[in-house]
């Protein structure tokens, strides 16, 4: 019960960042909480004493910095991580076309000669996957190579997520939003639509498998 109220397994920089962020934050407020209850301790046991002692100037110069420092300690790691993920994905070796329609995803590879296929649910019962979470065709990249995802809709307004990735970005029609991915390692990695796109929402899945570039290039092939 308690695997399940920690993150997914990360298979990429950008989620590693945000898990390491998300703890990095955790232990902050962790820290503030204590603090506040040390206080309120105090002030129900000796309320008189510890209220003199709070009203010195050494005690207000103290919590004038703890909150800056606090601030900075928040500040510091966030914009790193914005830096990285800006300088870290900017020469992309595979660019992947991602359309989401009524109700299914469309994935292109304009790098090799515009393949193009559907991915519907696969309502296939099998122990071996995920029930209602595969597809049946799946979208296959490479791992250990920087990959650019364009995302658009042709309808309404979807969002393609697969948290392992780190990845949540909205597919909207008339515009074109991008993302990057540097899988980790190999494996098949689920997701879904994550907007309220229509009464089939939930017959929107996502199934990526991360390959390696021998199989990857064979799939191009037998496509």
């Amino acid at each position: 019960m308690w695997l399940n109220l920690n993150f997914q397994d990360a298979n990429s920089p950008s989620m590693e960042h945000m898990i390491f962020f998300h703890d990095h934050s955790m232990t902050l407020m962790i820290f503030i909480m204590s603090l506040i209850l040390f206080i309120l301790i105090k002030l129900s046991w000796k309320f008189s004493s510890f209220t003199k002692s709070m009203k010195s100037e050494i005690m207000e110069m103290i919590w004038t910095i703890i909150p800056i420092f606090i601030l900075i300690l928040l500040a510091l790691p966030s914009m790193k991580i914005l830096y990285l993920f800006e300088e870290e994905f900017s020469s992309p070796l595979l660019s992947i076309k991602i359309l989401g329609n009524q109700w299914f995803w469309n994935y292109e590879y304009p790098e090799f000669n515009n393949i193009s296929f559907d991915s519907y649910i696969n309502k296939t019962f099998s122990p071996s996957i995920l029930s209602l979470l595969d597809t049946d065709t799946r979208m296959i990249i490479p791992y250990k190579i920087h990959s650019r995802l364009l995302i658009s809709s042709k309808d309404v307004i979807h969002s393609w997520s697969i948290p392992n990735l780190g990845i949540k970005i909205d597919a909207i029609p008339g515009r074109m939003n991008q993302t990057n991915i540097f899988p980790n390692r190999p494996g098949i990695f689920f997701g879904n639509c994550m907007e309220i796109c229509g009464e089939n929402h939930s017959s929107m899945p996502i199934s990526l498998e991360v390959t390696n570039i021998k199989n990857f290039s064979w799939w191009l092939k037998n496509i």
